[in-house]
């Protein structure tokens, strides 16, 4: 199969490299000295230092060619959340698509599907999602995946030509999950993270001493469990069916980018307890962490279904200033109590 990749960042490097031992892909960059450095250097330093990328995977900056090598095959779009509806627009035609970014559109607050059907209705897309990082892919680490479309025969034409030794891929006719599940993550990611750093900078400073009020694995343990609870609370509300927060784009997805080394929402979330500004932490960061432009959209969305997402409130009024992560953490635990409920 001809595969163009539009996107050349970690994940979309790292896919298009997962491949291209068996698909005719390239892998298309909007900057054309990136595209001479992967081709010169057979690297992606900006993205995947070191990770050495396969000799059949072929690099271009020209759009237009990279288009026309998959008009009869298949199209990946691998950018951030942010470039997801510029880059649908510029398809030329009706060919079928799919995305790999996870996240709400800051302003308009749509999941993916939903600027799909805006921009191209009654034409075939999907959403591949699951636990992932890229660092992981590239190097052939075993890895399972998730596709998800309404047109169930494209999900399963898709799962097959991604398929291989070291990915694992199953088909999903549950979009609205899947993508809820790839979003959510990563805002809850940011709350896991900022609870992990809590916890690092406090054992610091009391050097064995009183660790009462210090967060340790019990509330790791029950945040991503109540995270998941509103995930899957949010995701019923847009119609989506509940066991698909069971699987890899929810349950999955949460553990690996909320206890990962490698995730950056979980970094910006431990940068922010270490008293950095959100600025600071982007900053340092140097790459997209989805979960920060997610966080405000999905706290609108909940609130216009009446859904209650106490963790993601909390992470909203922390990367406003509004709230300290202290204070935030006391204000979950001074909840009343109530029955257990995952939905």
């Amino acid at each position: 199969m001809k595969i163009a990749v539009l996107g050349a960042g970690a994940w979309g490097t790292a896919l298009a490299a997962a491949v291209a031992d068996v698909h005719d892909v390239v892998l298309w960059a909007r900057d054309p000295a990136q595209v001479l450095a992967m081709q010169r250097e057979a690297l992606n330093n900006a993205y995947l230092p070191g990770q050495p990328l396969p000799g059949a995977l072929r690099f271009s900056a020209d759009l237009r060619a990279a288009l026309a090598h998959a008009a009869q095959g298949l199209t990946v779009i691998a950018t951030p959340m942010a470039g997801l509806r510029e880059s649908l627009a510029a398809l030329p035609d009706e060919r079928a698509v799919v995305w790999l970014c996870k996240g709400l559109e800051a302003g308009s607050g749509m999941l993916g599907h939903e600027i799909a059907q805006q921009l191209r209705p009654q034409r075939a897309c999907a959403v591949l999602s699951g636990p992932s990082f890229a660092a992981e892919v590239v190097r052939r680490q075993p890895t399972a995946l998730v596709v998800a479309s309404s047109d169930e025969a494209f999900a399963a034409q898709v799962a097959e030509a991604f398929h291989g030794d070291a990915l694992r891929v199953y088909s999903s006719s549950d979009v609205i999950g899947v993508e809820v599940g790839g979003a959510v993550k990563n805002v809850l990611a940011i709350a896991v993270g900022i609870l992990d750093g809590m916890a690092a900078l406090a054992a610091q400073s009391l050097e064995g001493a009183d660790m009462a009020a210090v967060p340790g694995l019990n509330a790791r343990a029950a945040l991503i469990t109540r995270g998941l609870a509103e995930m899957t609370r949010l995701g019923l509300a847009m119609g989506a069916r509940p066991d698909t927060f069971m699987g890899l784009s929810g349950l999955g997805d949460l553990v690996l980018t909320a206890t990962g080394s490698l995730s950056r929402n979980r970094q910006v979330g431990i940068a922010l307890a270490a008293g950095q500004t959100l600025a600071q932490a982007l900053s340092g960061l140097g790459h997209v962490a989805e979960g920060v432009s997610t966080t405000p959209a999905v706290a609108v969305r909940a609130a216009a279904l009446g859904v209650e997402m106490p963790i993601v409130q909390a992470v909203q009024q922390i990367l406003d200033g509004a709230l300290s992560p202290l204070q935030a953490l006391e204000r979950l635990m001074a909840r009343d109590p109530r029955p257990e409920k995952i939905s």
